[in-house]
Formats: structure tokens, sequence, C-alpha cells
């Protein structure tokens, strides 16, 4: 009787809701000057596909009003509209040089913006002690996400993976890092435009991810440099469960020593 009594709660409760289709359009961006400019203005886009207007701050990149972006992201069911559109978070915006656009500010209008919060992935100071990590140390992949045709080190993402690599082949005395840069070189309609990333920045990437273990302290002997294009997405921490922007990546493979 028990046991039917529970089958029966568990049909009567609510299916947890699935989450948001991902957009991905190309938009000249607009900037809302919220609270007279004081570190809580607004990124927005419009979306040519639908028609909406999205919030776009989250982006851990922010727009130049002077170009086009490449805006990719979920919309987010719990966030309140403090800038006047519908929330992307996650969300990731590259700005794209090849198509100007023109300058687009709008007053606050009552929305009173984003106040800035440090964000959980921020680089802490070299001087402070490192939460060690569980051993055995096993080989281990870490993956750095990129803007679309950049190979530019995001910050308070990209520096933060790249860290956290480094500190792990340093922990676990690597004796193999294996450095894999790729590029997202396969055509993709968006918004009427053809994108797709030229196949020399996956070398690009591969070589900036190089030098930045270099210069914290992993020997280059240990390092092996490798590129790929025609990137397929992947399920990585640094996208937030976003598939375009996976395909924009390092791969970074540490191997122990002895």
């Amino acid at each position: 009787m028990k046991a039917a009594g529970l089958l029966l709660l568990l049909a009567a409760a609510p299916a947890a809701a699935a989450p948001a289709a991902q957009v991905r359009f190309v938009a000249c961006p607009v900037y809302r000057d919220t609270d007279a400019g004081k570190k809580s203005g607004c990124w927005l886009a419009d979306s040519p596909e639908d028609g909406r207007r999205y919030d776009i701050t989250p982006s851990p990149t922010k727009p130049d009003w002077n170009y086009a972006v490449l805006v990719e992201g979920r919309p987010a069911p719990d966030q309140a509209d403090v800038c006047g559109g519908r929330v992307l978070d996650p969300a990731r915006v590259s700005i794209l040089t090849a198509i100007r656009c023109t300058r687009a500010m709008l007053p606050a209008e009552g929305y009173p913006g984003r106040r800035f919060v440090l964000p959980e992935r921020n680089v802490r100071p070299l001087y402070e002690p490192r939460k060690p990590f569980p051993q055995p140390f096993t080989r281990r992949t870490f993956e750095v996400p990129f803007e679309f045709g950049r190979s530019f080190v995001v910050y308070q993402l990209s520096d933060y993976l790249l860290d956290q690599a480094v500190a792990y082949a340093l922990a676990a005395h690597a004796r193999r890092v294996e450095i894999t840069g790729w590029a997202a070189t396969t055509p993709e309609v968006v918004s009427g435009r053809t994108l797709a990333e030229a196949a020399s920045v996956a070398r690009d990437r591969a070589e900036v991810a190089a030098r930045w273990m270099k210069s914290l302290g992993v020997p280059e002997s240990r390092l092996v440099v490798r590129w790929r294009t025609g990137a397929q997405p992947i399920d990585m921490r640094g996208a937030d469960g976003l598939s375009a922007p996976s395909r924009r990546r390092v791969d970074i493979r540490v191997t122990p020593g002895p």
C-alpha cells in the first residue's frame, strides 16, 4: 500500500523543465548606460533569428560597439530582467572585426543594471597557498576555450583554466604535457553569414598555451605541441554546456611523472 502511494506521488510530481535551447546569432551590440556608467552598464543584442533582445552582459568577454558580435548562449530561466533583455547565462561574445557597426547607446530607462561581482574563475595571486590536488595523480586533460577567430587568452576564463593546468602539471611533476590547438574550420551559416575559423588559429592557440605553461615553470622539454582543424563539439568545463564554443579550444593532456 505504501509503495502504491509513493508511485502516485511520483507520478503527480511535476517533471523537471528541460533546459532552454541554445541561441547563436550575429548582431550589432547595444550598450545601456545604467547607473551613470558605474560598472553596472549592460550589453544587449537583438537576434535577427527570433527578433528577441538579449542581455549578453554575463559573457566573460565584452563587445566593442564598433563591430558586430557573434553571440552564443542559453536563456536563463531564473534571472530578473535588470537590463532590458532576456538574459543569456551562460553566454559567449566574439567580436567580428570584419563587420562594422554604428555605435548605439540607450539611457537607463529605469533598469538598474548589473553590479560587478568577482567571478568564481579568478586567478589568485601566486603567493597565496593553493588547495592541493587529490592524489594519486593520474593522466588528466584540461580544455581551454577561446573566442571565435582569436587566440587571445580570455580574462577570468581561459587564464583561470590555463592556471589550473599549470598548477596540476607542476604538482604532478609531469613527464609529458601534450598541447593540442583546435580550430572550428567547418563553415557554418549564422544570421545569413558564413563563418569559419582560419586553420592557422589552431596553431596560434597551441603556441599561446605552450608559452603560458613555460612562463610559469613547466619545462619546455616536457611539452609536445600540435594543432588540428575541423574541431567537433565536446562536453568541457570552460564552455559551460555550450556546444559551439567548445570547438574553439586547446586540449592540455598532463601525464604525471614517476
